[in-house]
């Protein structure tokens, strides 16, 4: 068990289209939800005054660090950083990916990478085309981007949970349950899988 289990974490996620948040206290979730990246920090307060919590109780920050949409990405990163150094508290960043597979126990997450690509986690993070996703029949596979090329995953044999099924949410209670070596914010950096579009333009 970690020492950090009899912690008061407080989780968020916005590195997909869905942006998950959650409070938990050694290791029973007070509170938990979802909507965009840009309201965050609403949420954070809404979790907070749900449970009759105040920010100077929290004992450390787990965010998701992608992959995933790199705006989100950055999102969830800088909301981080600020509420680390207002409070004073650390921070431990977690993967996307591994939350989603915590939430879906034998399955393989897939995050729909944009531009026709997908992230997944075999041995390893990865960026492929889904039709080179290598597939076992009966595969169990959630994540928006199972979502998005359903067709094309079950067509090599996966099976996908329904569109509006929770596994395919990255949840933020799986963050803190994941969440290792807490420390100084400015140490958690993004997971990036592939060159910003932005940074291509650039060079």
């Amino acid at each position: 068990m970690s020492r950090f289990a009899a912690m008061l974490i407080l989780a968020f996620d916005t590195a997909t289209d869905v942006a998950t948040s959650a409070l938990v206290s050694d290791g029973e979730v007070l509170g938990e939800r979802t909507s965009r990246a840009v309201t965050v920090l609403e949420d954070v307060d809404a979790l907070l005054r749900q449970a009759g919590a105040h920010t100077r109780e929290l004992d450390g920050i787990a965010v998701g660090i992608g992959p995933g949409s790199f705006t989100g990405v950055r999102i969830g990163l800088a909301t981080a950083r600020g509420l680390a150094l207002a409070l004073g508290v650390p921070v431990a960043g977690v993967s996307t990916l591994d939350a989603l597979a915590a939430g879906a126990p034998g399955g393989v997450p897939v995050i729909d990478a944009r531009r026709g690509e997908i992230f997944v986690l075999l041995d390893e993070p990865r960026v492929l085309a889904p039709a080179a996703f290598p597939l076992a029949p009966g595969m169990l596979c959630v994540g928006n981007g199972a979502v998005r090329y359903r067709l094309v995953l079950e067509a090599t044999g996966a099976e996908i949970p329904r569109d509006r099924d929770e596994r395919h949410l990255p949840r933020a209670r799986f963050h803190a349950q994941l969440a290792r070596d807490f420390g100084p914010a400015e140490l958690v950096g993004p997971l990036y899988l592939r060159v910003p579009d932005a940074d291509k333009t650039t060079k």
